[in-house]
């Protein structure tokens, strides 16, 4: 007679938990490209989030959670006064970095943006710095910032390479929540077992859906959805720090785990497939690949998807600003990532709804020759009905190399063209732009746009002195990573 009686033997540690760990344990980052390309994403990822303290929607969630509270070497948000505990300073510097869509992208089978995690390591980092300091202990400096921002985006792009959670509904910040986890948990100095624990944990959470990203729910949880998961990320590695039991077969217990549960429409689809394909594929090992090969926004804050179209876009304004009511259709030429995430018909509700628009992205440089936050906002949406005129005459289609090259992981491109026709029967010529400016193939050409961009983002904030101070260090690579944290930190603040 068989029994029904589950054997109660405590699994060993997922494989794929003991992969992560065993990384951010063990891994010597010797990549030049890696350790400068950080520096320059800590540049661009501080200035979105300063830039986004100009917007009220996003400051009114900053701050203490009661409010007056003191905590002891508390972290700081940057571009503002505060101090707090390092699960709500995680929160809010995520916030702000991630607010106006402008910050870092990583784009394959699963999109996401890696520069969210610098909210858990700054606020991890910067709490800890002070606290050894008054312990009378050597501070962490920036470069400990710098590793763990490569290993963050490593963890987070490597699983997002062939792993597609939005098909199963689920949002990325899973992957940010799983990559910051790890990373906090080392700074903090987990070990082998305490570090699996905290892993285990963020897998066992119930993970956020796309809901808030896509037509007709799109709204501003998306623009604070990666602090909530950077901030849930210092709680579970403080939790794994204190001695709490991990959860061995968080992704593989069968009909429990996240593969049974969460990495399938339904269960009965995981059901019918064999063992290897219900678990995560690595396309490759983790090291620095995705630090050197990430993609920054220098000219646009819109959904990465969008940025070649905008630049398209910019191209052919002075052919087209005259004649916008002459104007017959224009066609966008893009990938099937582009047309699946952000091509949009009718009305767009919120600013949230319209920089996920490429539609909307694609008008306002045709009509103005440029593109940024404010142009989302409601005042100048109604101000322009143009903008929807022009939208109702767009045609977007596939082209199907776009859509090969987006997933060739040699070349990586995000192509997009387009091409305005008008009633007379002429027509601009089609202007196509494969490789965005912050593209690792445009690197070079990137960087002083991105520097000019951090300092254009940092005099919102601060005076121009000190300003061209903090550019100034940022600039110097061994400068910057001999810095204590909270020393650097002591320059961001209000």
């Amino acid at each position: 007679m068989m029994s029904t009686v589950e054997a109660n033997v405590r699994p060993d540690y997922d494989a794929e938990l003991q992969k992560i760990a065993d990384y951010v344990l063990n891994y010597r980052i010797a990549s030049d490209e890696a350790w400068d390309t950080a520096r320059l994403c800590l540049m661009d990822t501080l200035g979105c989030g300063l830039l986004a303290l100009r917007f009220p929607e996003c400051t009114k969630h900053l701050g203490p959670l009661v409010e007056g509270t003191v905590v002891p070497h508390g972290a700081r948000v940057p571009g503002t006064s505060f101090r707090l505990d390092p699960v709500k300073a995680a929160w809010d510097i995520g916030a702000i970095v991630r607010w106006l869509d402008y910050n870092d992208t990583w784009l394959a089978a699963e999109w996401g943006h890696p520069s969210d995690n610098l909210g858990a390591i700054l606020a991890v980092a910067d709490h800890l710095s002070q606290k050894r300091v008054a312990q009378g202990e050597a501070p962490l400096v920036m470069r400990d910032v710098l590793e763990a921002m490569i290993m963050a985006h490593e963890i987070q792009g490597v699983l997002a390479l062939e792993n597609s959670f939005n098909r199963v509904g689920l949002d990325h910040v899973v992957l940010v929540k799983v990559a910051s986890t790890a990373v906090a948990a080392r700074l903090l100095g987990a070990d082998r077992e305490q570090l699996l624990a905290a892993l285990s944990h963020a897998w066992v959470d119930g993970q956020s859906l796309r809901t808030y990203r896509h037509a007709p729910n799109a709204g501003s949880r998306k623009s604070w959805a990666a602090g909530d998961a950077t901030s849930r990320a210092v709680r579970l590695a403080d939790i794994a720090l204190r001695g709490e039991m991990g959860v061995p077969g968080a992704l593989t217990a069968s009909q429990w785990g996240f593969y049974d549960v969460l990495f399938s429409h339904t269960n009965r689809d995981l059901a019918t497939k064999p063992e290897e394909e219900r678990r995560f594929r690595f396309q490759r090992e983790f090291g620095s690949y995705v630090m050197e090969n990430i993609l920054f926004k220098l000219s646009f804050p819109a959904e990465f998807h969008a940025q070649t179209a905008c630049e398209a876009a910019v191209t052919l304004h002075p052919l087209v600003k005259g004649r916008l009511d002459e104007v017959e259709r224009i066609v966008i030429t893009t990938h099937e990532s582009a047309i699946r995430i952000i091509s949009k018909e009718g009305d767009l509700a919120n600013p949230a709804d319209r920089d996920h628009c490429l539609q909307y992205m694609v008008a306002v440089p045709l009509m103005l020759g440029e593109l940024n936050a404010e142009h989302y906002e409601d005042d100048f949406h109604v101000a322009h009905p143009e903008i929807d005129t022009l939208r109702g005459k767009m045609e977007v289609v596939e082209e199907s190399r776009y859509t090969r090259d987006y997933l060739d992981p040699d070349k990586r491109s995000i192509a997009n063209a387009i091409q305005v026709f008008f009633t007379d029967g002429t027509s601009t010529e089609q202007v196509a732009v494969e490789y965005p400016i912050g593209h690792r193939r445009r690197r070079k050409e990137g960087i002083p746009v991105l520097e000019e961009k951090f300092r254009r983002n940092l005099e919102t904030r601060f005076p121009r002195a000190r300003s061209e101070r903090i550019v100034t260090l940022c600039q110097d690579q061994q400068g910057l990573e001999a810095t204590p944290v909270h020393r650097f930190m002591d320059l961001l603040v209000i």
